[in-house]
């Protein structure tokens, strides 16, 4: 059948390329001008954050969020190791010495099928190995550190975009590798042997640097030597440019975009098998003419304006219809049987049914036939809504292993012009397929929808029973807090007819308990499981609290704010009183040293005093500090006797005689205090000589006598 190309540039909003063959849609692609495609552009960017857990980087490159930057995407050129370390890695790898890594070997009931380019040679990918095995990601790669880097997924709900510093500039016919000297190769997808020969021949023959990698694209297979050579041409031009911008800028900045829909349709999907390319509006008219003529200037012949103002470009070639049912999630076969596509955010589910297929002799030819059909119709399928990830197919159970291996080879052949990557795996004894297929762009789905506000993406709503018994425990639970005397609920109609009829009792119930008047008001534009519920508080101020989720995640964020406010308040308590407590000692701290300096200082001035005087002064001192000390061991003696003949009449019964042995030693302190007294202060009145006379003498007269003390006890 005859391949067309039909390209919609009608709208500046909307830009829609479709490849039928004959009136199918094999190949659908689209843009809009308020969400381009950030694949393939270049920045330069900044680290802004290194997670070793992760061992990736955060990367700042002016998107909506930051990138993800894996360690094994980062060139070693970025590495901030030694000179030494440097010169030796680039001398191994130049002689090829770059040690192997231990892999285990590729399962053989897996396949890789399709993929427009070849993946970097096995050489490279030890490389990255080898240096992601002898460094880590915190060692060489630092905060704030300018990188230039170039988007391969896009950013997916709350994830960012995957980055990578290994560069690839796309051309028609080859693609440039800047920075990746030991990759390059031909297509896998060009399966001639004497062609690829041909090809890595004039590969050799290009004169390019040693740093920089060419693969030859599936498009490139029977192309001449000076066709190759000139897109070669064209792609380091642009690298040339880029090189230059990246030296003037600052990061982040855009440095490279990728072209528009336009050019990529016919850089990647135009291939010879295609007869014409057809245009509607004159823009995208001159845009793909003037791209064609610079890349194949033999195929610009080929590019169509198409000027029927009557009947639009899709609706005359019968694909509106088409792109409408690429929603539906049943598709319908021509047996008579149906697929059944569910698509999650990584997983996509297929389930084969059989439906209304009759007209075979058994069940094992029916579903031969059915899973046959729909092989063919799933490859489609994945093409049309990109659907990318996990994929699972539940074909129909068939006995015979024969069957299997057909089934599994129709698949096959249907995928391999697929311009994704896949990797394919064979039918399970439980009749399960997988396989793993590349992302190239945001699904269908997922760039043209948005969530059910209803049902919020899940494609169900609870029923009007279960939605009643959640507003239900929600009033009772609102009534328990016990902030408002009037609660008042807003909910759809059929959940308010069916509390009122079945459930008024409940209802009443609640008012008696807690004093409480409720409202229930119906609300035609709500539909389950939303519902409002309001309060008046202390000013008499209506409050809306929301129901259903809404009214769930009030609570929840009420309950994790009291946590978050606690755990603030103990942190913030528990540095206060270290904070105080250091301080507090540091004062102290400062006092007491204060105070032993002073003390010192004074030492220090009374001893310079002491030295000052003469010989007879440092006597005198001595006999006095020998006088202090005979008279503090007379006195000490004196008190142990006092004490053993208290301690030996504690068996005395009468409390008199103890009463008067406890006046009688008091006394005899006091005599002792006001001796010691007097003697300090004749000490102080006369020399030192004289002192320790009348010590002496004081101390024979303080003497007690025996006989006396043994009388008074």
């Amino acid at each position: 059948m005859v391949k067309k190309m039909l390209i919609d540039a009608t709208h500046n909003e909307e830009t829609r390329v479709v490849v039928v063959e004959g009136n199918k849609i094999e190949e659908y692609d689209f843009e809009t001008e308020s969400k381009k495609q950030l694949k393939g552009n270049i920045y330069l960017a900044s680290v802004t954050r290194v997670e070793p857990s992760l061992q990736a980087a955060f990367v700042e490159y002016g998107g909506n969020r930051q990138g993800f930057l894996a360690f094994s995407e980062i060139h070693p050129d970025y590495y901030q190791i030694p000179a030494e370390d440097r010169q030796q890695l680039e001398q191994e790898l130049k002689q090829g010495e770059v040690p192997e890594t231990d892999e285990d070997e590729a399962d053989s009931d897996i396949e890789d099928l399709g993929g427009d380019e070849e993946d970097i040679q096995e050489k490279t990918k030890k490389t990255r190995s080898y240096f992601k095995r002898n460094y880590k990601i915190q060692e060489v790669i630092k905060k704030r550190q300018v990188i230039l880097i170039q988007v391969l997924k896009e950013e997916r709900g709350n994830k960012g975009a995957a980055l990578t510093t290994y560069l690839s500039i796309a051309g028609r016919y080859c693609v440039l590798m800047p920075n990746t000297s030991r990759g390059g190769g031909v297509s896998r997808k060009i399966t001639n042997q004497q062609d690829r020969k041909r090809l890595k021949d004039i590969l050799d023959s290009i004169d390019k640097p040693d740093d920089v990698g060419v693969i030859i694209r599936t498009a490139g297979e029977g192309r001449s030597k000076l066709e190759i050579k000139r897109d070669y041409q064209y792609a380091f031009n642009l690298w040339d440019k880029i090189r230059d911008l990246t030296l003037k800028s600052i990061s982040p900045a855009l440095i490279n975009e990728e072209s528009s829909l336009i050019h990529r349709a016919i850089r990647d999907i135009y291939n010879k098998d295609i007869e014409e390319v057809i245009v509607t509006g004159k823009e995208g008219y001159k845009i793909a003419k003037s791209y064609m003529r610079e890349l194949t200037p033999s195929h610009a012949k080929k590019v169509i304006q198409y000027k029927d103002d009557n009947i639009p470009l899709f609706q005359r070639y019968q694909v509106e219809i088409q792109i409408s049912h690429i929603y539906d999630h049943q598709v319908n076969l021509p047996s008579g049987g149906s697929i059944v596509i569910n698509q999650t955010e990584a997983l996509v589910a297929i389930d084969v049914n059989s439906g209304r297929s009759i007209k075979e002799r058994n069940i094992d030819e029916t579903a031969v036939k059915t899973n046959l059909e729909a092989s063919e119709e799933i490859a489609r399928q994945l093409r049309l809504r990109d659907m990318a990830g996990l994929v699972v197919i539940d074909f129909i159970d068939m006995e015979n292993n024969s069957s299997n291996i057909q089934v599994e080879k129709r698949l096959k052949d249907a995928l391999r012009s697929d311009r994704a990557r896949i990797k394919i795996s064979r039918i399970s004894k439980f009749g399960l397929l997988e396989m793993s297929r590349q992302r190239l762009r945001a699904s269908l789905i997922e760039a043209t929808s948005f969530a059910c506000p209803s049902c919020g993406g899940s494609g169900v709503i609870p029923s009007t029973e279960v939605a009643s018994m959640m507003v239900l425990r929600n009033i009772e639970e609102e009534a328990l807090r016990r902030r408002s005397k009037i609660i008042g609920v807003n909910v759809p109609t059929d959940v308010g007819m069916y509390l009122l009829n079945n459930k008024r009792r409940a209802i009443s119930n609640i008012e008696k308990s807690f004093e409480i008047s409720i409202s229930i008001t119906l609300a035609d534009y709500m539909v389950a499981p939303k519902y409002e519920i309001t309060r008046c508080d202390e000013n008499g101020d209506l409050i809306v609290i929301g129901g259903g989720n809404e009214h769930r995640n009030e609570h929840r964020n009420e309950h994790r704010n009291e946590h978050r406010n606690e755990h603030r308040n103990e942190h913030r308590n528990e540095h206060r009183n270290e904070h105080r407590n250091e301080h507090r000692n540091e004062n102290r701290n400062e006092h007491r040293n204060e105070n032993r300096n002073r003390k010192n200082h004074k030492k220090n001035n009374d001893t310079q005093n002491n030295s000052m005087q003469g010989d007879n002064s440092q006597n005198s001192n001595d006999a006095e500090k020998e006088n202090d000390n005979s008279h503090n061991k007379n006195k000490n003696r004196n008190r142990r006797r006092f004490n053993k003949k208290f301690k030996d009449n504690k068996d005395l019964n009468e409390n008199s005689d103890i009463k008067e042995i406890g006046i009688q030693i008091a006394d005899k302190k006091e005599q002792f205090s006001k001796e010691e007294e007097v003697e300090k202060k004749v000490a102080k009145k006369k020399p030192t000589k004289k002192k320790s006379k009348i010590k002496k003498s004081l101390a024979k007269k303080s003497k007690p006598n025996k006989s006396d003390i043994d009388e008074q006890t």
